[in-house]
């Protein structure tokens, strides 16, 4: 009976709003783990950012490989940091997509006709390009097609170079202040530009075994698009 009501009126409007309404729901829950668990990463990294620092006080003659890498651990607490900076400005975006959806409802329950909304276009534009949202904000925005609160749209996902551009060219001052910010005074002022007499002349041993740390840490990073 529900079909033939819909195939002859059309799909029905509060049904159309729940669906909508449940889908942006589960998307604000998976940005709401996502963001969860970039804190919890956020706070790994700091720990393991004071671990090296107290092994080179332990152990002086480690200090310069503990050196590069709390510097290493301080560019991905960046990289952290950015990501879940964008999830949350992704979140407040999607919440106001969700109050304009059911404001463009409860005009066109009013005056009998919906109109089609460029700013909610905008918005779901821009969410379905991003990679944590990718597959439920395609099925949202088709939703919002139907019902005419958008006209056809399609978006690519962003790639990660885009997400997180210029993470590769932290500037020296921004990793200093990560390390200022949670080593205080356990820093000296001398490890600010350890990296850079390390990185000269590395030894074989140790450069393999910061690139395994960093593969790790980015690794769990990528573990929050998949």
């Amino acid at each position: 009976m529900q079909s033939v009501k819909s195939f002859l009126w059309g799909p029905d409007p509060e049904a159309q709003k729940r669906k909508c309404n449940a889908l942006v729901r589960s998307n604000v829950r998976k940005l709401d783990r996502d963001i969860m668990q970039l804190r919890t990463l956020d706070s790994k990294t700091r720990s393991l950012i004071l671990a090296a620092s107290k092994r080179a006080q332990r152990n002086p003659s480690q200090a310069k490989q503990a050196a590069q890498e709390t510097r290493i651990f301080a560019r991905e607490l960046i990289r952290v940091r950015k990501q879940s900076a964008r999830l949350a400005t992704s979140k407040a975006q999607l919440q106001s997509v969700q109050m304009q959806v059911n404001e463009a409802f409860s005009v066109r329950k009013i005056e009998g006709s919906i109109r089609a909304s460029t700013g909610i276009m905008k918005d779901v534009n821009s969410l379905v390009r991003l990679p944590e949202l990718t597959g439920t904000m395609r099925e949202l925005s088709q939703e919002l097609v139907k019902a005419g609160i958008i006209e056809e749209m399609v978006g690519d996902s962003l790639p990660d170079s885009e997400l997180l551009e210029g993470e590769d060219e932290e500037a020296e001052a921004e990793v200093d202040k990560v390390l200022g910010e949670i080593l205080k005074d356990r820093l000296p002022a001398s490890a600010q530009k350890t990296e850079d007499v390390v990185a000269a002349q590395p030894e074989e041993e140790e450069e393999e075994d910061q690139e395994e740390v960093l593969a790790q840490m980015r690794g769990r990073l990528e573990a929050l698009k998949s």
